[in-house]
């Protein structure tokens, strides 16, 4: 079983190598979470992301995987008519799960959020489950690197050492504790599938060796 977990983990690992491709990442919804560019180096690039509502819920697990579904199940329901208006809600792109930074034998909280609609940011219906709850982010700005396919713990960890290593090597200042992992795609999308790491920024970010960009919004 661990030497078929571990084939698995490999083949996706591989399988993240082949298909990583930016240029789709928002294609699914009609929705998006919108961002300004800052600047682009070889392997990641820096945004800035605006004030905007989520709603979320958390889950403490060993493993991502576990968390994730519960969690996704969770938020599903929520938009699906468990909340104080009992009306549905648009699927956004991404979903986005905060990871903490821990050994692999301890437990942490994973922590999911789905984006709120631009029609329900201003005021957005009370969730009827106890455990999600609308969670406001200030406007933040954050290190990006993408992948392609499927999101797990073991292609999660090892792009996000990958970013950490190449923000160590620049000297940037970023919150350690913990990142975001950002899926793009419907489960049931098999092929150009693209996710990210982000690790939130404490100062202005700055992209060794690139070029400012030009400020436009992700859609």
């Amino acid at each position: 079983m661990l030497y078929l977990c571990g084939l698995v983990g490999f083949l996706l690992v591989l399988s993240a190598e082949a298909n990583g491709n930016s240029t789709i990442a928002c294609s699914e919804t009609s929705e998006c979470l919108g961002f300004d560019p800052i600047c682009q180096a070889e392997n990641y690039e820096a945004r800035k992301i605006g004030s905007v509502k989520w709603v979320t819920t958390e889950e403490t697990s060993y493993f991502m995987e576990m968390a994730a579904m519960r969690a996704f199940r969770r938020l599903y329901k929520y938009i699906t008519g468990a909340n104080s208006n009992g009306e549905n809600i648009e699927m956004t792109s991404p979903v986005v799960v905060k990871m903490p930074i821990k050994q692999f034998w301890k437990m942490g909280v994973y922590q999911m959020s789905f984006l709120l609609p631009a029609d329900h940011q201003a005021n957005p219906p009370k969730p009827t489950d106890a455990k999600v709850y609308i969670n406001t982010w200030p406007e933040t700005k954050v290190y990006v690197r993408g992948y392609g396919g499927w999101m797990n713990s073991l292609s999660d960890k090892l792009n996000a050492e990958s970013l950490m290593a190449d923000l160590d090597a620049t000297d940037a200042e970023y919150e350690k504790g913990f990142h975001y992992a950002a899926g793009y795609n419907s489960p049931m999308t098999m092929f150009n599938r693209h996710n990210e790491v982000w690790f939130v920024a404490k100062d202005d970010p700055e992209c060794s060796s690139s070029e400012e960009m030009e400020s436009l919004p992700f859609a």
